[in-house]
């Protein structure tokens, strides 16, 4: 099912990864999907998860051949283990290269991959693709314990609101965006750099001033629309010093501006990435609901945030991502 020519002509960017050659065995095949996540986990120095031990050994069976389990032994505290042990598949029933076809899709779909997709691909449950890829997006999601470090320099703020559209109401159309049903979704981008986003119940004072505390470096440049919220809360704290707030004023069909010093005040960037998400909501998932949407988001934040690496290099990142993070049923 997966060859060079398929990888070529439908992901050209991941051919010019290091990738290219292995993809197809290794989404095709067991033990090298095994000794692939072994390879980007511990690399040429394999160690215990339980004791962080360095002197251990593949187990192998009476005929000299690798464990059918694909077992490693400590010599140290003498436990058994696994390369699942302490990830995101740990405990999955599914063999390791349908993950690798999953990792593969998520880091080299632009818009995405829907659980009926990877379904049809891996044949497997529709249930078990759904979860496969929530925890795949949990795996490249940042660790709450551990958060990226702030944005500083030129950032953009903007709000958007993820849904359907809207419906005639005794013959009434129902306006859009504020006011609706539609989950609202801000995000931060910095030009250049990185995004972070955040789903809220409310575009509200309090959520917007906790997004904006754990995000933003004092003295960065923000860049926001009119929406008079924002005015409120920058103004007293990046309104004086170094920093300062641009506003554009959509509703007088400003988009960007050319200030004194020869920098722009727009939210174009926020803009393009909201358009990545509805794109992607609209053509791919078609349907998603409050409880996942803040992973989706997750997702495309991820490959925004990488979007300077190639295919190859991205699912390298999203695989290493996956150590450390677990996500049973209940909460996914």
């Amino acid at each position: 099912m997966y060859n060079n020519y398929m990888i070529k002509k439908l992901h050209p960017e991941l051919a010019k990864s290091e990738l290219v050659e292995s993809l197809p065995a290794i989404c095709g095949d067991e033990t090298k999907a095994v000794e692939f996540f072994e390879a980007q986990r511990w690399g040429d120095s394999p160690a215990c998860p339980h004791c962080q031990g360095k002197d251990v050994y593949k187990m192998t069976d009476r005929d000299g051949t690798r464990n059918k389990r694909f077992l490693w032994r400590c010599r140290g505290c003498g436990e058994q283990f696994t390369v699942r042990i302490n990830t995101v598949y740990e405990e999955s029933r599914l063999p390791l290269k349908h993950w690798a076809y999953a990792f593969w899709r998520v880091c080299s779909s632009k818009k995405g991959a829907s659980a009926l997709e990877i379904k049809r691909h891996c044949n497997i449950s529709y249930k078990s693709a759904l979860f496969l890829m929530h925890r795949v997006r949990f795996a490249i999601t940042d660790d709450p314990k551990n958060p990226p470090p702030k944005l500083g320099g030129t950032l953009e703020v903007d709000e958007t609101y993820c849904g359907g559209k809207p419906r005639p109401l005794d013959g009434i159309i129902s306006k859009r965006g504020r006011g609706t049903k539609k989950t609202p979704v801000v995000a931060m981008v910095q030009r250049n750099g990185d995004v972070r986003t955040k789903v809220v119940t409310a575009v509200s004072h309090k959520n917007l001033r906790e997004f904006i505390d754990l995000n933003i470096e004092k003295g960065s440049i923000v860049n926001t629309d009119s929406f008079s919220m924002y005015h409120t809360l920058l103004w007293p704290i990046y309104g004086v010093g170094d920093g300062r707030h641009d506003v554009v004023n959509h509703k007088a069909k400003e988009y960007v501006r050319r200030n004194v010093d020869g920098s722009l005040a727009h939210v174009n960037s926020c803009e393009s990435f909201f358009s990545l998400i509805k794109r992607g909501l609209i053509g791919t998932f078609h349907a998603v609901s409050k409880e996942h949407l803040p992973r989706y988001c997750n997702e495309f934040a991820f490959r925004w945030n990488t979007r300077t690496l190639n295919d190859g290099e991205r699912i390298t990142k999203a695989v290493q991502s996956a150590e450390g993070k677990r996500l049973v049923y209940r909460e996914k």
